[in-house]
């Protein structure tokens, strides 16, 4: 893939059937032999040899970082298997993206390229990349964020509480720590062996980084069990309130560089790392921002929908509206989002990013009191009557925000790792690949 392509494509191809260029180049013809069966799916060989060679690809220049082959090749058959495991998990509760949502995820990704789906499609064959594929990569991609999301609603809760008492920290001077971590997971109620094999294990981890013979961003992609392992265990920026308690009272006396651990947590054996701390009430200035009041009718693209009808439906909508049908009324007894059609469509007052850049720029776009042309999102067809305009000052409202997502982000990480392994040990998983043993593989040992 050439490097103008977005980086979600990156992301998208990173543990799919899709391959970057300079990975198509290497790889011999596919094989189609069964590397993992994984309940009623399979991954074949030659889905998995792209993976592989795309993470390769992706680490030129950084090969050193990378663990053996073998290493290398059970981690991705493992993002593989969880990613099969989301998507079917995802289709028993109802998730479903359909064909129009799915050309319309791809041709805003092609929007992003500066290019039009015709021209991406080409570009694509070029690189070697089925479209076929590249569609299935983005139909999961889509799949599992919505499996996320859906995770984050019915489990992740963030109490006022909990923000008063991050807030209050942060006024004391709270800093911020980037972190990574390497992770020796460890089955749902495991037995004393299985312990002692996890403790043997990251002993051997820290006693490598001790000598100095590893640095941990090489250690945590070849032996972290975290999902994140090949993006070197990094956990990005936290706030101390985001760090759960068995380290966060450490790691107030850590300097940058500093190793805590092992420890033992919910999830397994973890070695944390302090890469740097920087001021936590950085960028917390006054801030102003415009706020607007608004009302939409919204048209749903669905099975019994087309893409076509739903156009042709709110443009006919806004018709009624310019010849001078209220458009509270139409709202009440046309829009689809039940949310806001009992109030004919009436939105309140939010800021112009609230529900995406698309809506925002369409709302910025006319004048109070004007409504906008037919515009397409996620969510399906639009028109939005733009009421009034205000300047807000949302410093408190801001921060509280932030720290509600920061919260909440933290929570949803650790729960929904836990919901993975859940999965993970709840499935039947049967190895093929190579000369590997049928059953679930055995953690790699340092």
């Amino acid at each position: 893939m050439t490097k103008t392509l977005p980086a979600v494509l990156a992301t998208l191809l990173a543990f799919s059937g899709v391959t970057a260029p300079a990975a198509a180049q290497q790889q011999n013809q596919p094989l189609d032999r069964i590397a993992a069966i994984v309940d009623e799916n399979v991954i074949l060989q030659s889905e998995l040899q792209r993976a592989v060679n795309n993470i390769k690809g992706q680490y030129a220049g950084r090969e050193a970082q990378l663990p053996p082959d073998s290493v290398l090749e059970r981690q991705v058959l493992e993002r593989l298997v969880l990613v099969k495991l989301q998507v079917a998990r995802a289709d028993g509760s109802g998730i479903r993206v359909s064909d129009e949502e799915l050309n319309h995820a791809i041709a805003s990704i092609a929007q992003q390229n500066g290019s039009d789906v015709d021209t991406l499609r080409q570009r694509l064959a070029q690189d070697g990349i089925g479209f076929s594929d590249f569609r299935n990569s983005v139909r999961e991609e889509i799949i599992t964020q919505r499996l996320r999301q859906s995770f984050a609603q019915s489990r992740i809760s963030v109490s006022e509480g909990e923000v008063d008492a991050a807030l209050a920290q942060q006024n004391a001077g709270g800093a911020q720590y980037h972190l990574a971590h390497i992770l020796v997971a460890l089955p749902e109620g495991a037995n004393a062996e299985q312990i002692a094999t996890g403790q043997s294990k990251v002993d051997g981890i820290k006693n490598l980084l001790d000598k100095g013979e590893l640095d941990f961003a090489a250690a945590a992609v070849r032996y972290s069990d975290s999902p994140n392992a090949l993006e070197s265990g990094d956990l990005g920026w936290r706030s101390l309130d985001e760090i759960p308690s068995a380290f966060s009272n450490q790691i107030k006396n850590m300097k940058s560089g500093d190793v805590l651990g092992p420890i033992r947590g919910p999830s397994g054996f973890q070695l944390l790392k302090l890469v740097e701390v920087r001021d936590g009430n950085a960028g917390g200035d006054a801030r102003k921002v415009t706020e607007f009041h608004a009302r939409h009718i919204l048209i749903r693209v669905t099975d019994q929908v087309s893409e076509a009808a739903a156009k042709a439906k709110i443009e006919t909508l806004r018709a009624q509206i310019a010849g001078g049908a209220d458009f509270q009324t139409v709202a009440k007894e046309s829009s689809d989002d039940t949310n806001s059609r009992g109030q004919g469509g009436d939105l309140g007052w939010f800021p112009a990013d609230a529900f995406g850049p698309d809506f925002g720029k369409q709302i910025e776009g006319v004048n109070d009191g004007g409504v906008t042309a037919a515009f397409r999102t996620d969510a399906g067809w639009h028109i939005v009557q733009r009421v009034a305009t205000r300047q807000t000052d949302v410093t408190d409202d801001n921060k509280r925000a932030q720290v509600r997502e920061q919260i909440g982000r933290r929570k949803l990480d650790d729960e929904y790792n836990r919901f993975l392994q859940e999965l993970r040990g709840e499935a039947y998983v049967s190895f093929r690949s190579g000369d590997r043993a049928e059953g679930t593989a055995e953690p790699a040992k340092p």
